[in-house]
């Protein structure tokens, strides 16, 4: 008898630990999308893989709240149609400023931002000084909409020019075919370094059209996951700030 109702004990026990050792609950995904250029340190698509200082600050808090990203990459000029048409949960880099038409009455969701930056225009160093009246042609990458200088082009006074490609657009300010690239400050800079010679060839002219701002994470589809993401931030400022220090994503602009 007694042997029968150890035997029992051990099976109602067994039972007991089966029911609270399941397997974890699986992270949900989120899809993320964002832009298929490489704008290191800030944030980059190469080889397959998002990267920079935005990836590390998605992944911690997606890690803290059992999120799992999954990101996809699109054409600068597709990914907002991306995030109005449902394609994506999330999108990174975004802006409230950007594309203003095609946003209002959507509903979009933006969060608090996430890391700034600056929108300027990169010169040879020895064109610090120009001015902008000496200004004929910029460039920028294709699908950014330079809006300081907007006011100029839509004038006829200063010519937009579009490249594919970031390096490229810093090769064509270097030998002179342009005025200036309008790009991202700490990514110009950043890719200066390693892509020209001799360092330090571009520099970024402050007295030139620019505007300082901060990039966003932004939903149609999971407001509740801005929320999220907003609460996570104001609990781990020490930890996106070291984030943002180590990569340089906010070089030139502090």
């Amino acid at each position: 008898m007694e042997s029968r109702w150890i035997d029992r004990l051990l099976r109602m026990l067994a039972v007991a630990v089966a029911a609270v050792s399941v397997s974890p609950v699986q992270a949900r995904d989120l899809v993320v999308g964002v832009e298929a250029i490489d704008y290191s340190p800030v944030y980059g698509y190469r080889d397959g893989q998002f990267t920079g200082a935005g990836r590390e600050i998605l992944d911690a808090f997606a890690q803290a709240r059992g999120y799992r990203m999954v990101y996809q990459a699109y054409p600068v000029k597709r990914l907002l149609a991306e995030l109005l048409h449902g394609g994506i949960d999330l999108k990174f880099p975004d802006s409230p400023d950007w594309q203003q038409s095609l946003r209002q009455g959507r509903g979009i969701s933006y969060s608090r931002p996430v890391i700034a930056y600056i929108d300027g225009t990169v010169v040879r160093r020895e064109r610090l000084g120009l001015k902008l009246g000496d200004v004929q042609g910029i460039g920028t990458v294709a699908g950014f909409t330079p809006f300081a200088w907007q006011e100029h082009i839509q004038a006829g006074k200063v010519e937009l020019k579009e490249n594919p490609s970031f390096e490229q657009l810093l090769r064509q300010v270097q030998a002179g075919r342009i005025d200036g690239a309008y790009v991202n400050v700490a990514v110009a800079l950043s890719a200066a370094e390693t892509l020209l010679a001799p360092p330090g060839a571009l520099a970024f002219a402050p007295t030139l059209p620019h505007i300082a701002e901060s990039y966003r994470l932004s939903s149609l589809k999971v407001p509740e996951v801005i929320a999220e993401f907003d609460a996570w931030l104001a609990d781990n400022r020490s930890l996106v700030a070291d984030i943002i220090a180590r990569t340089g994503a906010e070089r030139g602009v502090r």
